[in-house]
């Protein structure tokens, strides 16, 4: 076919790429993306058709410095002429997000899909010659109902914008960057087996270790022989739940010849404690961590290893063999309509997804969340294992979603592993005073406290003897965090005195073992996790190593989790021994009762039936589905490496490793407090945008950033 050299992309360099070219490239790169979940031909269809309003007089004018035009347009007006909604929700957005579908009144100007069909376009003929005539229609399944057509072009958008960038920048730079890190998974298995046999070669007399040795074959075992599906993982905190879900994660890669494992954690403070222990087993060339507050964008090569390089290029799509992230980024991802977010979502189809800590998924958005594990699951040859001490009743949730897909339990028998690896007593005291609580820890040699405030931290710290106390919280900077933490499990390991009060943070991933344990009120879920921390490894009789359940005078249960203490208070009255799977599953029911706030937004009802008369409303689901909903401000510390740090940032230095080395420099806080620093003058505000605190004394390395206006939000931190 006679080529009419009509062009996509001129080079810095004078290089030029006809669109012929581009949308082959494009085409195949999509389709390959996703044949991970039977989809190949409508995601050629899209690549081919993507670029269609290249063809047109006004792009070729625009490629030598005309006016900005629409090019998006006809190939989406095309994919709506041959009923390919999807295919035209891709296109229409592969530059600007993708569109709400809007309704007939609108008009062509509004920038939905159905106002878009109305634009009058510039032609492309004769050049229609070039782009063959096919056509594509997507699997059956996906028109069940518009939640499960929306996640689907969701995932279609992802091929086709991931196809367009790899393309078009492999064009621009003259060869293909090195995307990619990592080994194949068999290669990561036999690293895994290794650390396994080693654990299981040397039991030890320890009930604990045994305990945890019979999670881990179960692990391995169901890895290698089950189905691919959805799976629970029960066991106690401190019983090997990491590396065992790891070990069934690559097992069962391997067996179903599965691309990567994801490691979906709770929290942000704890990601790098993650991707450190798996970098130790595996290798760090096969760990991405992807942290949700970072710009990939923000980077200079030059700063960077080739390692690092690689990583940062895989961080945009995900296509490292190991991905840790965090639980804000995972679904807030599932539920976006912008390229940058969404280009990477096509690597999680044909994976295994661990799920830490389900129970930590934030009620209000748990339907929406729970939906799209559903959907992966059933349609994107993904497993999915919801891993915790805790188990939430999602049974009947799931069942709600879709009512063919049931859990399988991996654990060998988690009734008996509750009983036996039950390493505390729990106590409810009532209600303490504040100097109360004060003396009671003060009675301890070692003893650890959390409470739901970051202020009532600070303030129960000030009550305490000096030598052996520490205060954790995220008010303290990462690299404080981190030195204490150091501190405390040395204290810990000599018997020297060592009193900790700290906010939730120590709840998740931490591995600190005391000998008792003070909890305020709150969930049950949370209660556990402090108990996780007390008699971790089993060394105490169970009576001899108390966790105490309190209640502070003039502190009210903050909002946020008033339903969670609802639902404790309710099994306090019924249930004589609160840490039993029946307990923590009457909990659970308790908590997830009334149905509608598990759905606070109404993302899954506005999915399947539009906004106010717009249907298929993407960009107005992703606006509102926001896991962490209130507004953050972060502050540099010029401390120690960060000093440097802070007058490269001054002076301009803005990339991607830069705010990774300052992240542990820094604190987050509430608009409040932010406002109180502010005033104070003690803030420095840079002309990029970034705040450096530039009195210090507003600072204590021992317990964080000044509070002395309480917020009553940052409690889970």
């Amino acid at each position: 076919m006679e080529s009419t050299h009509r062009l996509a992309h001129i080079s810095e360099d004078k290089r030029e790429q006809t669109i012929l070219a581009h949308l082959n490239g494009t085409a195949d790169l999509a389709g390959r993306f996703a044949s991970a979940f039977d989809s190949e031909a409508e995601a050629r269809f899209a690549g081919e058709q993507h670029d269609r309003g290249k063809y047109s007089s006004a792009f070729q004018r625009r490629l030598k410095g005309g006016p900005p035009t629409d090019h998006s347009t006809a190939g989406a007006q095309y994919a709506m002429a041959h009923r390919n909604i999807p295919a035209a929700f891709a296109i229409a957005g592969h530059h600007s997000g993708i569109p709400d579908g809007g309704n007939g009144n609108d008009g062509a100007d509004t920038a939905t899909l159905l106002g878009r069909q109305k634009r009058n376009i510039e032609p492309t003929s004769p050049w229609d010659r070039e782009i063959p005539e096919t056509q594509s229609a997507p699997p059956t399944w996906v028109f069940q109902d518009n939640v499960t057509s929306m996640f689907y072009t969701r995932m279609l958008y992802s091929c086709l914008v991931d196809a367009d960038f790899i393309d078009t920048e492999t064009f621009m730079n003259g060869v293909p960057k090195p995307r990619g890190t990592g080994e194949a998974i068999p290669i990561l298995l036999e690293k895994v087996r290794a650390k396994a046999q080693a654990y299981q070669s040397s039991p030890g007399d320890s009930i604990v270790v045994q305990q945890r040795n019979a999670v881990l074959k179960a692990c391995q075992q169901h890895g290698r022989h089950d189905k691919q599906g959805l799976y629970t993982l029960t066991v106690p905190t401190g019983g090997g739940k990491t590396f065992a879900s790891l070990a069934f994660a690559l097992e069962h890669a391997a067996q179903h010849h599965l691309d990567r494992v994801f490691y979906v954690i709770p929290y942000t403070s704890i990601i790098d404690q993650t991707a450190q222990i798996f970098s130790a087993l595996l290798g760090e060339e096969n760990v991405l961590a992807h942290f949700s507050s970072v710009d990939y964008r923000l980077v200079e090569q030059e700063d960077l290893t080739p390692l690092q390089y690689r990583q940062l290029l895989s961080s945009e799509n995900w296509d490292a063999p190991i991905v840790v992230t965090t639980a804000v980024q995972f679904f807030e991802s599932l539920y976006s309509n912008r390229s940058s977010r969404c280009r990477k979502l096509h690597n999680i189809a044909n994976s295994v997804v661990v799920f830490d800590e389900a129970q930590t998924l934030p009620n209000d958005y748990l339907m929406p969340c729970l939906s799209a594990i559903a959907q992966l699951v059933q349609h994107y040859h993904t497993t999915a294992v919801l891993c915790t001490a805790t188990q939430p009743a999602l049974e009947s949730l799931f069942r709600d979603l879709a009512p063919g897909l049931a859990a399988e339990e991996i654990s060998p028998n988690p009734e008996q592993l509750y009983e036996t690896l039950r390493r505390v007593t729990l106590d409810d005291i009532g209600t303490l005073s504040k100097e109360a609580l004060a003396g009671r820890l003060c009675s301890h040699s070692q003893v650890l406290c959390v409470v739901n405030r970051r202020k009532t931290a600070q303030d129960l710290f000030a009550q305490l003897p000096s030598e052996g106390s520490y205060c954790l919280t995220t008010l303290l900077c990462a690299a404080d965090r981190r030195a204490q933490l150091t501190e405390i499990r040395l204290r810990l390991k000599q018997g020297l005195p060592c009193r900790v009060v700290s906010t939730s943070l120590i709840e998740a991933g931490v591995d600190v073992d005391f000998p008792a344990a003070y909890r305020e009120q709150a969930g049950l879920d949370s209660l556990l996790q402090t108990a996780g921390r007390c008699n971790r490894n089993g060394m105490h009789p169970a009576a001899e190593s108390p966790v105490f359940l309190f209640r502070l005078e003039d502190c009210p249960v903050p909002t946020t989790i008033a339903q969670n203490v609802n639902a404790l208070n309710y099994i306090t009255r019924h249930f004589p021994t609160l840490d039993t799977p029946e307990a923590i599953r009457c909990y659970f029911e308790q908590l997830y009762s009334i149905r509608s706030s598990l759905d606070a937004k109404e993302i899954l009802f506005h999915s399947n039936h539009g906004i106010e008369g717009c249907a298929f409303p993407f960009s107005q689901i992703a606006e509102a589905f926001q896991l962490i909903e209130t507004p953050t401000q972060t502050i540099y510390l010029p401390l120690d490496e960060g000093a440097a740090l802070c007058d490269r940032l001054r002076h301009g230095a803005v990339n991607r490793t830069l705010l990774r080395q300052l992240g542990v420099y820094s604190v987050s806080c509430y608009s409040q407090q932010f406002n109180a620093l502010d005033s104070a003058g003690v803030l420095e505000h840079l002309p990029n945008g970034a705040f450096i605190l530039s009195d210090l004394s507003q600072y204590s390395r021992k317990t964080g950033l000044s509070m002395d206006v309480e917020t009553g939000i940052g409690f889970f931190y």
